[in-house]
């Protein structure tokens, strides 16, 4: 028989989860993880990845490289790369559970290292450009061979080319604690599914999950690609991350402004507001034209310290917030969050390009 349209369940493409506890207190993967399985007919196998922070403590200091080695000849010619330019305090296969979910997995390290001093020093950069530019020469000198996708200080991303609930369960997440995790079930439509294209993407301690696609995206990776960022893992919400660094890192924009620029309001909209708030917006959007995401998407961002939900201009994604005394939470469904927090306080869809930004408190990292 043929089905037709409402016959079955299509869904809006890929899931996306969050929990942050804004007293820094820690708890484990597991809560995370459920809350992204409920939503598993979102994604399709394709692709599934988490973000914990706050998980390495007594690494504090030190970036945390996640390294996927396709080619498992290469990593002695990338190690070599590492020793060149940074200390090393510690590295090591990453523990993972053999589960018949997830076959042919790559090699999956971990290093935390921190750049040499001299060569920190010769190349006048910080610390963090100078990580940032090591890490797109190793994914850029090795592509389709080795890729760095977590790169931060006390975080990390955990992801593979699987639903998320066996990524989770394939990294054993119930051993980590963290202040805040994020989570996303993958439906590529229009890139492929590997292990480096599945979310969340990172740079240094910003890491985004998406659901949605972005439209807009050669205009974005042409602007950002001026100023240094390569991409290289083959989708589009990898953009995404370098938008939020180059504002925030390089441009010393807030979270919030960087908002403002990457989901900023319609033309239509600005001549509406009060003065101050139309000239602010209309400098925004003339300064950075090329940085406005269009394109149906709701996204997580997580940073040190803080979490970002935001969706697009038109609110063609779903996504609810909500909190518990001092825990938030984001899912592109409430029952995601109820399934794990069954007495929440309240809980809300936010507005169309709304941003909603939440940090710890009293001055916790």
């Amino acid at each position: 028989m043929r089905l037709l349209e409402g016959d079955i369940r299509i869904p809006s493409g890929c899931a996306i989860s969050g929990i942050f506890r804004k007293d820094g207190s820690a708890e484990d993967g597991t809560r995370i993880i459920n809350s992204i399985r409920l939503m598993h007919d979102r994604s399709n196998g394709l692709g599934g990845g988490f973000a914990g922070y706050g998980i390495y403590p007594e690494y504090s200091e030190w970036y945390a490289l996640h390294i996927f080695y396709l080619d498992p000849h290469i990593r002695g010619e990338v190690e070599r790369f590492l020793d060149e330019h940074f200390d090393l305090t510690n590295s090591g296969e990453i523990k993972t559970r053999k589960i018949p979910e997830i076959k042919d997995a790559p090699g999956i390290w971990r290093y935390f290292i921190f750049p040499r001093i001299q060569k920190l020093s010769n190349s006048e950069l910080d610390e963090a450009a100078y990580t940032a530019e090591c890490v797109f020469a190793i994914n850029r000198r090795f592509k389709g061979k080795a890729a760095v996708f977590s790169s931060g200080k006390k975080m990390g991303v955990f992801k593979a080319n699987a639903f998320p609930e066996d990524v989770g369960r394939f990294y054993m997440l119930e051993e980590y604690e963290g202040y805040a995790w994020t989570a996303h079930g993958r439906y590529p439509t229009n890139t492929p599914g590997w292990w480096g294209g599945a979310h969340p993407f990172a740079l240094l301690d910003y890491a985004v999950v998406h659901n949605g696609e972005i439209s807009s995206y050669d205009a974005n990776r042409r602007n950002v690609e001026m100023f240094g960022y390569e991409c290289t893992l083959r989708t589009d919400t990898e953009v995404i991350t370098y938008i939020f660094d180059y504002l925030t890192r390089k441009l010393k924009l807030s979270i919030e402004e960087a908002s403002h620029v990457v989901a900023a309001p319609f033309w239509s909209t600005i001549e509406t507001l009060p003065p101050e708030e139309r000239e602010y917006f209309t400098y925004l959007r003339n300064r950075f034209p090329s940085l406005l995401i269009n394109g149906p998407f709701s996204i997580i961002l997580g940073f040190t310290g803080g979490m970002l939900v935001l969706g697009d201009r038109l609110k063609l994604r779903s996504m609810v917030v909500a909190e518990k005394g001092d825990i938030f939470y984001a899912a592109s469904e409430e029952s995601a969050i109820r399934l794990i927090e069954p007495d929440l306080e309240y809980t809300r869809a936010p507005e169309a390009g709304e941003a909603v930004v939440v940090r710890l408190t009293g001055g916790k990292q």
